[in-house]
């Protein structure tokens, strides 16, 4: 049975679904939740854009200053995501679960393992965007790194999959 259950949020959409679910069934089993968010500078949802720290010869203070704007966003950055995981730390305790947290920097599919694996986790709970056709092979899918890279069992929340135009073309033209 699962009594170590890791669960991977993050800020999309589906970020409340899998927090919900998380809880659910840590409670139904009595068993311990963490919830980790991954601070990742490249994913680009939300995050903060380094390409105005490039060394400038020209304007040495205007580097200077620009530094220093990004340092202090991503220190905004980090405690308003502390803050998301507090906060549902207090929905778990209100329903009865005892939560832990863990906020990492790195890419999100490896660092959910490695702190899994630390942490000897029964199970990961990760959501899925739904993501498919090209999307998917751009941006990759953590959900599918934790799927097929976990030391442990994998629980995948699915998201709303929204419809490209792509796939209402191929429905079209099998009805016709």
């Amino acid at each position: 049975m699962f009594h170590k259950i890791l669960v991977a949020i993050d800020t999309s959409e589906i970020g409340q679904h899998v927090f919900d679910e998380a809880v659910t069934l840590t409670k139904a089993v009595n068993g311990n939740l963490m919830l980790l968010h991954v601070l990742s500078p490249f994913d680009g949802t939300g995050y903060l854009n380094p390409v105005l720290l490039q060394p400038s010869s020209v304007y040495p203070t205007l580097h200077t200053e620009a530094v220093n704007k990004y340092m202090q966003q991503w220190e905004e950055l980090k405690q308003e995501r502390l803050n998301m995981l507090f906060s549902f730390v207090q929905k778990a305790n209100k329903i009865g679960v005892q939560a832990e947290i863990s906020q990492n920097l790195g890419d999100p599919g490896r660092t959910i393992c490695e702190v899994a694996n630390s942490w000897n986790a029964d199970l990961i709970l990760v959501g899925r965007r739904g993501r498919r056709g090209l999307s998917e092979l751009f941006l990759g899918s953590v959900s599918n790194y934790v799927l097929h890279n976990a030391s442990c069992s994998v629980l995948i929340v699915q998201g709303p999959v929204h419809n490209t135009t792509e796939g209402a073309e191929v429905c079209n033209t099998v009805s016709a």
